[in-house]
């Protein structure tokens, strides 16, 4: 199996931390060089350090804060001129929790715009490199929600169903060029996400945090919740060579909680 990314280049967002950091060291396993690209420079530094390299790798960073749509496209607009990005991974925190009646106008707008305007921006910058490489992989870290909308979380619920309708419509224009368009969706996963979700519920409801895990964890026929790096490692593979024939697909990472196909 080919799993050789040596000479590739992958722009990871949201990728200090969790998932997107995950992704972007099992990328880095698999001899691709990383452009890390979030808002904290300080972060982004040690981050990037910490990635692994071999003799030929080299890892670097974007600095560009996503609730500022016109800052990411510039950024990435600049530095697609003198560098082709074979790999995007479009990855961006997730909205705040509550009924999706109870959310405002402005909040839907938000999030639309930190994940499906800044994805497109980012994927309409490195197409035409992909295009002429004749290799592209677009990951978009979305949610199970596309799936079964989760309770509690109705901006979200909304804002992912869009990004993975875009995605599928991406993959069918893009597919020709060699390019393709995926979604992978984590389950409960052990970062600071799933711990604002569990604070939240516990609030909500007046359970403890732990009685709260414990619900999650009974939910997951696996008996336990994920690692990012289990997470990581299901996106490197879909941005590898093997993976060339899977394309347009929603890939979820939960342990097989999800009760449907």
């Amino acid at each position: 199996m080919n799993l050789d990314l040596s000479g590739k280049t992958a722009l990871v967002c949201g990728s200090t931390q969790g998932l997107g950091y995950a992704t972007a060291a099992e990328l880095a396993l698999l001899g691709c060089n990383i452009i890390l690209f979030a808002r904290n420079k300080e972060k982004l530094i040690d981050a990037t350090a910490s990635l692994a390299k071999k003799d030929n790798q080299k890892h670097n960073y974007l600095v560009a804060d996503f609730t500022d749509t016109t800052a990411v496209k510039n950024v990435i607009a600049d530095f697609v001129k003198t560098n082709t990005i074979h790999i995007l991974i479009n990855n961006t925190g997730g909205p705040a929790g509550g009924p999706a009646l109870n959310a405002t106008t402005d909040e839907f707008i938000q999030a639309f715009n930190n994940h499906l305007i800044n994805n497109h921006h980012l994927t309409q910058a490195v197409v035409p490199g992909m295009k002429a490489a004749g290799f592209g992989r677009i990951v978009n870290i979305i949610s199970t929600s596309v799936k079964i909308p989760l309770a509690g979380l109705g901006v979200s619920n909304t804002i992912r169903g869009a990004v993975a309708s875009w995605a599928k419509t991406l993959a069918t224009e893009l597919g020709p060029f060699g390019i393709t368009v995926n979604n992978v969706l984590p389950g409960f996963t052990k970062t600071s996400r799933a711990d604002y979700v569990i604070g939240k519920k516990a609030k909500d409801t007046g359970k403890t945090e732990e009685q709260i895990l414990a619900e999650l964890v009974a939910e997951i026929p696996a008996g336990r919740i994920g690692q990012p790096e289990e997470f990581g490692a299901a996106v490197a593979f879909l941005c590898s060579p093997a993976a060339a024939y899977i394309n347009g697909i929603n890939v979820p990472v939960d342990g097989g909680r999800l009760g449907c196909l």
